[in-house]
């Protein structure tokens, strides 16, 4: 992949939640652009990390807060929004989000949504739909982005794979879930908040193909040249290490969304990730290879 040469933007960016593991992801993409990055956290103690990851500008903020995010929208050109996952206010913040913006006089706004936001059987998938609403109905350049599952969610089970070789999800082993790696997102919404060609998109974004775990089971054992096997694991057991950050309700929305997965597993068209990428998106054995090469530990994120 050719390398972007940093260029001096002098967009102001802020970014929601930069010290996450996905929207971190998004600041050393706009940095590379040149952009100006003023990292929105909820915790001073997260400074830190926010400036290690590229942010120039640290704001502290609560996105149920609207005197605080008046604050860190002062001066800002362009907001990066991605909502805190399965948060039963979800829909609330963002449209805060939306509407601090607009009293600012923000000009960019990009909201990191969900694949299929209208499959209303999910309701983590719906709760992005006020959000894109209220997008569309103001006067803000948006571009809505709706990624399918992260390929970056196979971290958590990687260790598992190389101990024991088996790699497992909660779902059946021949369900076909289209996938992105999340840098290839953090990329389009930086081209989207430091260029023009973006405005007033709306897409879906996916890698190329629909793989089932027989297939990544393949992946794995050829990055790692031995067996690995395609493993199936309950929900409760699969969700046992989460227990302690989302609540009973929080992991139910979750089932659905895997019960969903067993059911039709997860379409998606890899065409306007192509076209806003200007290149072929990262694929699913190139992540997987990555990772059985890695011999460096990964940036922490926190969640």
């Amino acid at each position: 992949m050719a390398a972007v040469a940093k260029r001096t933007t002098g967009k102001r960016i802020l970014v929601v939640g930069a010290t996450g593991r996905f929207a971190g992801l998004v600041v050393p993409e706009l940095v590379r652009r040149g952009a100006i990055v003023r990292a929105l956290v909820r915790e001073q103690s997260n400074t830190r990390l926010a400036q290690q990851l590229g942010a120039a500008q640290v704001a502290v903020g609560d996105l149920r807060d609207r005197e605080s995010l008046d604050v860190a929208l002062e001066g800002i050109d362009g907001v990066f929004h991605l909502g805190p996952a399965f948060a039963p206010d979800e829909a609330a913040m963002g449209i805060a989000m939306v509407e601090a913006s607009v009293r600012a006089g923000v000009r960019k706004f990009v909201f990191s949504s969900v694949i299929q936001p209208t499959n209303t059987r999910l309701k983590n998938h719906a709760a992005k739909i006020p959000v894109e609403d209220a997008l569309y109905s103001s006067p803000l350049e948006y571009t809505v982005l709706h990624p399918a599952n992260f390929m970056q969610n196979i971290h958590a089970a990687w260790p598992g794979v190389v101990e024991r070789g088996v790699f497992s999800e909660p779902f059946p082993r021949n369900a076909r879930l289209a996938r992105v790696d999340y840098r290839d997102v953090a990329e389009v919404a930086a081209i989207a908040l430091t260029e023009d060609r973006l405005a007033c998109a709306t897409l879906e974004l996916c890698a190329e193909s629909r793989h089932d775990r027989e297939e990544i089971a393949g992946m794995m054992a050829s990055a790692l040249g031995r067996p690995i096997e395609a493993g199936e694991i309950g929900f409760h057991e699969w969700a046992a290490p989460a227990r302690a950050r989302y609540t009973e309700h929080q992991l139910s929305l979750l089932a659905k969304v895997y019960e969903h997965y067993a059911a039709v597993g997860l379409g998606g068209n890899s065409l306007s990730l192509r076209a806003a990428l200007g290149r072929e998106p990262r694929s699913l054995r190139a992540f997987i290879e990555e990772l059985a090469t890695a011999a460096t530990p990964r940036p922490h994120f926190q969640a």
